[in-house]
């Protein structure tokens, strides 16, 4: 019962009692159609929202999009779990990193400390392989994790009538809360899979049954979190703003290629656009190809001791690291950070706002300075157009919001100690 991933942590809680009362066929088949279903939802939304909203973006300025990337950047730190102050520390370093390298205006090295390979900023990859993937290896090293994998014989994998009848609607639901939830920035397909979840538990005649077995609570958040992918595509590529880790990276590869995502995107490079989307089809349909005739063989990998898995892995990110630019730089990049990884993930610090500031920080650079070219260096600018105030507005009382209710909650403890 260990998720692969965060937005697997919901499937979780019935999936693993389907396969406890030898129905693991049926709840891996379910999780991967739902996926496809949810997944196809969302690249219709996309194929059908993107055009429109690209032409909205239009009129989008220097200060409205460094007012957008703003308020992105605190609404991720605002749904982040946990405290509110240590995401925003976590973005703040994510924009110090960010900035490093070539001063986009002045065309001078920045904190760069003599490092001829900083000169194009600190790799985005071996910074994610490290905080996400060598911090991990770290801490199952640590934890010594023993692995409880499913032992049983996997028998029927397509579901039943009944299976079909109780699962289409939490799909078709999940698909359209994963497609929205996607379009946050922040919010993504965990928090998808677990609003999908609490909806189909809410108007379930029999919500006693989720948690036990229920194939509700397996089909409806595997559909969210497939679709969430999906609407994160649409800021992605018709703002530019990356509302997960995921789609930071994808930004980060757009760019390295020299592709300006945004509203032009589709106008300028249509060839990009729409291949985008005809490979999110063939990667929804290799979903089904390659999920459910070798759900067996998975399921054995699953079985591989950590003793052969952890070099493996740490091989493959070292290779992965150098083969960006051949550069032993990018490697030592990548264990430095697989370290500060492991002691965010020991002090409870999220990573993903680090990495969303990281990718967004030459971005917003660039928006702020040309926007104080135009004002001749006044803030007003961002004020002064109605756009751009209003994203500013959103940004600050989510900042504000927080405050608010600690403020109250304070005084209320206040209140209860004096009347005792």
């Amino acid at each position: 019962n260990i998720p692969g991933e965060a937005s697997s942590v919901i499937t979780c809680l019935d999936g693993h009692q389907m396969a406890r009362k030898g129905r693991a066929g049926v709840a891996l088949g379910i999780s991967a159609i739902g996926s496809f279903i949810g997944g196809t939802l969302a690249i219709i939304g996309l194929q059908i929202a993107a055009p429109h909203l690209a032409k909205v973006a239009l009129i989008f300025g220097f200060p409205e999009y460094f007012s957008l990337m703003c308020c992105g950047l605190v609404v991720l730190t605002f749904m982040a779990q946990g405290s509110m102050v240590r995401a925003l520390m976590m973005a703040v370093v994510g924009l110090f990193l960010g900035s490093i390298g070539m001063d986009l205006v002045m065309g001078t090295p920045r904190f760069t400390f003599g490092i001829v390979e900083f000169s194009d900023g600190v790799g985005l990859i071996p910074v994610i392989m490290g905080l996400f993937g060598i911090s991990e290896v770290l801490l199952n090293i640590e934890q010594r994790i023993s692995k409880d994998v499913f032992s049983g014989k996997i028998s029927q994998i397509w579901p039943s009538r009944k299976d079909w009848a109780a699962s289409a609607g939490p799909i078709s639901r999940g698909g359209l809360i994963g497609f929205f939830f996607g379009l946050l920035p922040g919010a993504g397909p965990v928090a998808a899979g677990f609003v999908s979840y609490s909806v189909e538990k809410k108007i379930s005649k029999h919500p006693e049954q989720f948690g036990q077995g229920a194939i509700e609570g397996v089909a409806g958040p595997e559909a969210a979190n497939n679709a969430a992918i999906g609407g994160a595509f649409i800021p992605l590529l018709t703002l530019a703003i990356p509302s997960t880790p995921g789609m930071a990276l994808l930004l980060g590869a757009f760019l390295s290629y020299g592709v300006n995502v945004g509203p032009l995107l589709i106008t300028q490079h249509p060839d990009i656009f729409w291949g985008v989307v005809a490979s999110m089809y063939i990667g929804n349909i290799m979903l089904i190809v390659l999920n459910l005739p070798f759900v067996g063989l998975w399921v054995k990998i699953l079985k591989i001791p950590y003793h052969y898995l952890v070099p493996a892995i740490l091989i493959f990110c070292v290779i992965g690291s150098y083969s960006l630019s051949n550069s032993m730089v990018d490697v030592i990049v990548m264990i430095v950070f697989g370290f500060i990884g492991y002691l965010f993930k020991k002090l409870k610090y999220e990573a993903a706002p680090l990495i969303m500031a990281m990718v967004l920080s030459p971005l917003m650079e660039n928006n702020f300075r040309q926007s104080m070219l135009l004002s001749q260096g006044d803030f007003m600018i961002f004020f002064s157009r109605p756009l751009s105030a209003i994203l500013m507005f959103v940004a600050v009382l989510l900042l504000i919001l927080p405050n608010l209710s600690w403020v109250r909650n304070r005084r209320a403890k206040r209140l209860e100690a004096s009347l005792e």
